[in-house]
């Protein structure tokens, strides 16, 4: 007779609470807490910035763009009127007409014209030369000034009618005029001054410039290709991504143009609102005429127009915009 045994299925023993494995992964878990803790702290300062500064301020406009409000009044005075000050700015606003068109015309030259000139003072400063690195700081000079006030002023002094244009223009024998009062060219002024500060986005030209492989160049001259045609088939396409980004970042800063119109209009738009671009009138209306309703409905339609043309300029970009992985974005 033969005896069989059966062996009893081997149970692994549960770690107790007070084995090494239970206390190992009780401490992993509170390191995992004690970091998310440590994350949400040093993120605090962000937060608050995000919820006191940006998130609220927007919410409260958003609330204020239906209403009739004035900065003087009080919160009891608040008067709910629904879509008004929307359909007054549509149907009975010829200023709010009047400034979309200037923006639009300063954006629309501006724009093109910046970026251009930023490409082409990039591609000069590509080379290797003795003393690159000093022109490369001096292009980038009038960027970092930015939209300065001093920077304002001292443009309206250089086109004003005794200013140091029609000086040099006199030297040629021309008679120059006061460009900043005269409403057929004080917005150029504002153009120009617009395209002499590319020096943002020339370095940024400038960094894509040095990722374009040097090998696709020699290539190109192998094949006899001349150097207007390597610009246009090698150094464009590998270039498009950054077009692309300083095209989005510059339109966008376009429209928010507001110091220079601002300084060199003294705050009106003027002469006969040529300089009126859109966030001063938002001003004007905000901060001169104090109807802060009305203001901030003007705010959300320029936040909804912002966003819909960077939404129109990516649906463009799998058009023209190559990467070097293959996957038009």
């Amino acid at each position: 007779m033969a005896l069989t045994t059966a062996s009893a299925p081997v149970v692994p023993e549960q770690p107790g609470r007070g084995s090494p494995v239970a206390r190992k992964r009780r401490g992993a878990g509170g390191g995992r807490g004690r970091e998310g803790v440590a994350g949400y702290v040093f993120l605090s300062p962000w937060l608050l910035g995000l919820m006191g500064i940006t998130a609220i301020p927007m919410l409260l406009s958003l609330y204020l763009s239906f209403t009739d409000y004035s900065v003087f009044s009080t919160w009891e005075d608040v008067e709910w009127i629904g879509l008004e000050n929307y359909r007054t700015m549509f149907t009975n606003d010829p200023q709010f007409y009047r400034a979309v068109t200037v923006t639009l015309g300063y954006a629309l030259v501006m724009v093109p014209l910046k970026l251009a000139a930023a490409l082409a003072v990039a591609l000069l400063l590509n080379r290797a030369w003795r003393g690159v690195g000093l022109f490369r700081g001096l292009f980038y000079l009038p960027s970092l000034l930015g939209g300065s006030v001093a920077l304002a002023l001292v443009w309206s002094a250089l086109f004003a009618g005794d200013g140091a244009v029609n000086e040099f223009l006199a030297f040629f024998g021309i008679t120059g005029q006061a460009w900043v009062n005269d409403p057929d060219y004080a917005l150029g002024t504002l153009i120009i001054l617009g395209i002499w500060q590319f020096g943002a986005p020339m370095v940024i030209f400038l960094a894509g410039l040095k990722q374009v492989p040097v090998e696709l160049y020699e290539a190109a001259s192998v094949d006899g290709a001349s150097p207007w045609r390597q610009f246009w088939h090698v150094t464009m396409p590998m270039l498009s991504p950054v077009i692309f980004f300083n095209l989005v970042l510059e339109t966008i800063r376009g429209f928010q143009s507001f110091t220079s119109a601002f300084v060199i209009s003294n705050g009106n738009g003027g002469p006969v609102d040529s300089t009126l671009l859109y966030t001063l009138y938002l001003y004007k209306r905000g901060f001169a005429e104090f109807d802060m309703g009305y203001a901030s409905a003007l705010a959300w339609v320029f936040l909804l127009t912002i966003g819909i043309l960077t939404i129109v300029l990516f649906s463009t970009g799998r058009f023209w915009v190559h990467y070097a992985d293959g996957d038009d974005r």
